[in-house]
């Protein structure tokens, strides 16, 4: 039996992965946390095979959750499953030691089969997204000026490129608009950019958003 974590802030997700894996016989969702910090806090004290991690939860960085999540002795699998698309996060995750990476639109047997997957030791992504990161090993991308951001001025930079006002993205994170304020900053100076136009333009030209 594959026992799974389920983190997710909504409960009507949460419900319809517990619906959805009901079927399966061979997976059952064996917790259920509602923010990052239930979520580090349950993966220490029980016994999970897999963490099926929101990355967008209210609060702590999602990835910053993902590096202590790989880093307890445990050896957890992590499958992200995220509202963002995978041009966005899901190179970032793979990179920090997820297993795989499902945006919310996924059809629900597909989930299904990548918790199989990375349970067995693999790694799952889409089709889509395997073409493109075969396709990105052999272009000028490594380098891009992106790169270069840490996971959360990364996450704030889509979130400017989108059209949120800083209120509002210091409402989905958590966090102070001062903190936002300064996240922005450091995002401007290190891309040599001069304000959120040029960062949208930059993240349409580089399918960021």
């Amino acid at each position: 039996m594959i026992r799974l974590l389920v983190a997710d802030d909504h409960a009507i997700v949460r419900e319809g992965i517990r619906h959805t894996l009901e079927k399966t016989g061979d997976i059952v969702v064996a917790g259920e946390a509602r923010n990052c910090q239930e979520a580090l806090e349950m993966a220490e004290k029980n016994d999970y095979d897999i963490v099926l991690l929101d990355i967008s939860m209210p609060g702590r960085g999602g990835m910053d959750v993902l590096k202590e999540l790989k880093s307890l002795p445990k050896k957890l699998t992590v499958l992200v499953l995220s509202m963002y698309p995978e041009d966005q996060y899901a190179v970032r995750a793979l990179r920090l030691g997820a297993a795989g990476y499902l945006t919310k639109d996924s059809a629900p047997d597909e989930l299904i089969v990548a918790i199989r997957k990375v349970f067995t030791g693999g790694i799952y992504v889409s089709a889509t997204l395997a073409e493109k990161i075969a396709g990105a090993l052999g272009t000028s991308s490594v380098g891009a000026l992106h790169e270069q951001l840490t996971d959360r001025e990364y996450q704030v930079l889509c979130m400017i490129a989108s059209g949120m006002t800083q209120t509002q993205i210091a409402e989905k994170l958590s966090l102070s608009i001062k903190t936002i304020s300064t996240y922005r900053t450091r995002i401007l100076v290190k891309m040599n950019m001069s304000d959120n136009m040029d960062l949208t333009r930059y993240a349409i030209d580089n399918h960021l958003i």
